[in-house]
């Protein structure tokens, strides 16, 4: 009856360390490059999203310039019941200009404040990696 009986214990592969590491090895290379094909996935599809976006915007802001445009030939027209055409358009055109170069003011002095600001930062962190 005892001859019958095999050994219970199911057969066990000797693992051996060096074959663990190159197991390890593998696993982490299939997984960084994994990881990495998600990142670029995901990249491009956030480039495609920032893609179509920016499309949109130039879109809505070349037609919000034609309106800009279509409002100030109607401000020329209704200038010239009160004064000749090249008058009125050059009242327009001086009055767009004054406004187009306060706003560039306004804009310059803005992004001198944020170019100071961001240098002073810098600084004080340079002084404190120093000290």
């Amino acid at each position: 009856m005892n001859s019958k009986v095999e050994n219970i214990r199911p057969k066990t592969e000797i693992i051996t360390f060096t074959g663990l590491l190159g197991q390890l090895a593998n696993n982490l290379a299939a997984l960084i490059h994994d990881e990495i094909e998600l990142i670029t996935q995901g990249v491009r599809e956030e480039v495609g999203v920032l893609r179509r976006g920016v499309l949109i915007v130039a879109i809505g802001a070349v037609i919000s310039f034609a309106g800009f445009l279509s409002l100030c030939a109607a401000l020329i027209i209704g200038l010239t019941y009160y004064m000749s055409p090249v008058s009125a358009a050059l009242v327009t055109g001086a009055a767009l200009a004054l406004i187009g170069v306060v706003f560039a003011y306004i804009g310059y002095k803005q992004l001198q404040k944020s170019i100071l600001s961001n240098k002073e930062e810098n600084a004080d962190i340079k002084k404190e990696d120093k000290g």
